[in-house]
């Protein structure tokens, strides 16, 4: 459903700057630089800054000026680079949004925080838990913000959702069942296919992951019961879908068992047609209730959270755009609880600019969160017999391949020249 949902969230942006136009820039805005010219950018950072006064759009970067160039004359960026390190080289800049390929987050997160920059830096947030520890170090070494940007988690339907849960009218959850699929299926050529940037179906849409862990107080698992991947067909150490199952444990010792499936390749129904009931979604069983959060990684598009009394057979839905457990009494540059038509994305970039103004935020990620989310997806791989991201002797393994691959052609080319 990634692309599908990519597409609405999209077009809801859009439209939102459509009607909703632009907020004017306060006096003491800070200027946001962006790496990369991906297409999430207009509906991660560019039209979400669009309605906060306190953030100017000021520069963007690609590997290629005219890219860059274009970029910016598109969204209305003051300044365009034609590369990374140029734009975290301007003074003027005082924090960026890193959504580059998987594998190169750390090296330009990092690389922005030892240039003085705060860090909003896409999900998965490294490629491997030691990554993430390292970079967690040099914000903290350097009194930096850096935050992964899983969005959903500030909406306030995600704070509803953890509501629910908390307040044993349902008794103890028992069991948690999550997931995230593409249809249609990601591409071929697509960079969430190759290992050497990161991808997979683990790493790309690990929201299942961060669902799961969410409803559980971001807990660590205290095992990996199972994990099987289904690999890619053209390499064997990225994974086309994971299964997993996860065993946690309630603060009173009580057993939790939580199942991930991911997948970048649903492909029935003609691989063509989204399957809308797919959403990426969680669903939780208490010992009186099941409780369903549909649509929880973009709920800004449509969502609702079902609770069945198991007692009773009586379902009931429930919806918070605005407002809610956690922004209700609060005070935003939206007004009072924010805004219903804010996008996930927009309420992340709320709580971000409170931190980088040395607030303290409503609600975030803490990197200690962030730390047990990284360690949880290596497990993972490691159960199901794949190997991490950016694993060391898989970087020396793939340039010997590449090395025998070049040797082999100028063998083959020189044969031809003699025959």
């Amino acid at each position: 459903m990634a692309l599908f949902l990519q597409g609405c969230t999209f077009a809801q942006q859009y439209a939102s700057s459509l009607l909703h136009g632009k907020s004017q820039s306060s006096t003491r805005a800070l200027k946001l630089g962006v790496l990369s010219t991906a297409r999430i950018n207009s509906a991660a950072v560019i039209h979400p800054a669009e309605t906060h006064p306190d953030v100017e759009l000021y520069g963007i970067a690609s590997r290629d000026a005219q890219t860059a160039k274009n970029a910016a004359t598109k969204y209305g960026f003051s300044k365009s680079y034609g590369s990374y390190q140029e734009l975290l080289d301007d003074p003027l800049i005082s924090m960026v949004y890193i959504s580059l390929p998987n594998s190169l987050h750390f090296e330009w997160s990092k690389k922005a925080l030892i240039a003085g920059k705060h860090v909003l830096c896409e999900k998965p947030f490294t490629s491997n838990a030691e990554e993430a520890r390292e970079l967690f170090r040099v914000a903290e070494e350097r009194r930096l913000v850096v935050e992964e940007a899983f969005h959903w988690q500030f909406h306030p339907a995600a704070h509803l959702f953890r509501n629910i849960l908390e307040s044993n009218k349902y008794d103890r959850i028992i069991r948690t069942d999550a997931w995230m699929t593409s249809t249609p299926a990601i591409p071929s050529g697509d960079i969430r296919w190759q290992y050497d940037l990161g991808g997979g179906s683990l790493m790309d849409e690990c929201y299942a992951l961060s669902f799961t862990r969410y409803a559980l107080h971001n807990e660590r698992p205290k095992q990996i019961l199972s994990a099987a991947a289904r690999p890619s067909k053209d390499d064997g150490r990225v994974d086309a879908a994971m299964h997993a199952l996860l065993l946690f444990e309630d603060d009173n010792g009580n057993p939790i068992t939580s199942r991930i499936y991911t997948d970048l390749s649903r492909s029935r129904l003609g691989g063509v047609l989204p399957r809308v009931w797919e959403l990426p979604s969680i669903e939780v069983e208490t010992d009186a209730a099941i409780i369903y959060f549909y649509n929880a990684m973009m709920p800004h598009i449509y969502h609702y959270i079902s609770i069945t009394d198991k007692r009773t057979g009586i379902t009931e839905y429930k919806t918070q755009s605005s407002g809610g457990p956690i922004w209700g009494d609060r005070w935003t540059t939206g007004g009072k609880g924010g805004k219903s038509y804010w996008s996930t994305y927009r309420w992340q970039l709320e709580a971000f600019m409170e931190r980088v103004r040395d607030k303290e935020p409503i609600c975030w990620v803490p990197s200690e969160d962030t730390v047990i989310h990284m360690e949880c997806i290596d497990e993972i791989y490691k159960k199901a017999g794949m190997p991490i991201r950016g694993d060391p002797m898989e970087v020396v393994k793939d340039e010997k391949v590449r090395m025998a691959q070049k040797m082999e052609q100028t063998e083959t080319s020189g044969r031809s020249e003699k025959t």
